[in-house]
């Protein structure tokens, strides 16, 4: 993003200097007006010039652990804290990097207290890094900076990735066990294929006798896999290759999206959780004084399915040509007949936000509900994926070798 060097005149008819990054220096202007400065001169700075690279800085950091969702949410949770306390924000920043003992976290904090000292913004200081901050977190720092709400939107903020992470860890601690089967029901086959059916093929092959057609299959497929591994590993390496190309393509991942929420079991857990937090973060926007157009653009960049942002796009869309937000949830087909009563009444009493709010938690306790019986859910699949493997080996085979003792002792 270009930097953009400027001065103007406050209120008070004080000169001021700095700089910041945007898209245009009509943004520039924009956001220097919202905070009640008069812009009398904007250019675009001089690109910096290309210096020599620390090996041992880039080593030592790439070596660091990187700053993760509980990094975030404490950020989110004291920096809430002390806005609300009345700490300027530059002292805060100072504050929790002294108190801090991961090297990266401090470095960050560092580095976003020397952006501010340059005359940056706290939104367009934590825009600089994406990887660390979403589009949704900086979008709301922004909001709170324009409408003086700081610490308010950092409390939400604060709340948001707890839930968040919250949900996630529901999520790892249901599939755990059958993640854990599944893996070990691989490491067998693997084993059986390459190094037991291949013994049981030598015993056969020595009595020179028939063997069904199951027992057939099962030796020519081990045969394969013990001569052929090296391709059978090259063809899977491919073709994850290529599904992950596919899945970065607008189409890919629009269909994928929407294949996600039909499957058996996941589906409606990925549905639940997904309407939940766009639901939670559409309260936290429209709480936050975003008007409705904007909060709904900046929620549906958050959302982690194309299909689901492509339904959000169309309510955007619906709600600038003038339809209410209950009409354009009702033509979105992904809310319940529950959900969108409560979103008219809402938007009839003009607590839109409040109803969002409290559909988050409809969803959020049925996601609960979804989670707690997906071990239950899972586990007959697997027995009876278990079984029917089981059954096959055995009747491949045992069944040869009961039909030879039985040819041996002549019956």
């Amino acid at each position: 993003m270009p930097q953009f060097q400027y001065s103007g005149r406050n209120t008070l008819g004080e000169k001021l200097t700095g700089a910041m990054e945007a898209v245009s220096a009509a943004e520039v202007a924009d956001r220097l007006a919202a905070t009640g400065v008069l812009p009398v001169e904007i250019s675009a700075a001089a690109a910096p010039r290309a210096g020599a690279v620390d090996v041992g800085a880039l080593w030592q950091r790439w070596r660091q652990p990187p700053v993760d969702d509980e990094d975030l949410m404490l950020f989110a949770r004291q920096m809430g804290t002390l806005q609300k306390a009345g700490v300027p924000i530059l002292r805060a920043l100072a504050g929790l990097e002294e108190s801090t003992s991961k090297a990266s976290f401090a470095a960050l904090l560092r580095e976003l207290r020397q952006h501010l000292e340059a005359g940056r913004d706290v939104a367009t200081s934590l825009a600089r890094y994406p990887k660390v901050f979403s589009e949704f977190f900086i979008a709301m720092v922004q909001v709170g900076e324009m409408t003086g709400q700081l610490s308010e939107v950092f409390f939400k903020l604060f709340s948001f990735l707890e839930f968040q992470k919250d949900m996630r860890e529901r999520v790892k601690a249901a599939l755990r066990y059958p993640s854990f089967v599944l893996i070990a029901m691989g490491l067998a086959l693997v084993i059986l294929n390459m190094f037991v059916i291949p013994v049981f093929a030598k015993v056969f092959a020595q009595m020179n006798a028939p063997l069904p057609l199951l027992t057939q299959g099962l030796i020519g497929f081990s045969q394969f896999t013990v001569h052929w591994w090296w391709l059978l590993a090259l063809g899977g390496a491919a073709g994850v290759q290529a599904l992950r190309r596919y899945l970065q393509t607008p189409d890919g991942r629009l269909r994928w999206g929407r294949r996600k929420l039909s499957l058996p079991i996941a589906g409606p857990i990925i549905l639940k959780s997904t309407l939940s937090r766009l639901a939670n973060s559409l309260a936290i926007a429209l709480r936050a004084g975003v008007p409705i157009a904007q909060a709904l653009t900046v929620v549906g960049r958050i959302v982690d399915n194309d299909h689901v942002a492509a339904k959000v796009e169309a309510m955007r869309q619906g709600v600038e040509l003038g339809e209410n937000f209950y009409t354009c949830a009702r033509n979105a087909g992904i809310f319940t007949p529950l959900v969108l009563q409560m979103i008219a009444v809402g938007e009839e009493t003009g607590d839109l936000d409040g109803m969002l709010r409290e559909v988050a938690q409809i969803y959020e306790r049925e996601t609960e509900y979804h989670i707690k019986g997906l071990a239950a859910a899972i586990e007959p699949v697997l027995l009876a994926v278990m079984a029917v493997l089981v059954g096959l080996l055995a009747l491949g085979i045992f069944l040869p070798m009961w039909n030879l003792g039985q040819a041996a002792m002549g019956r």
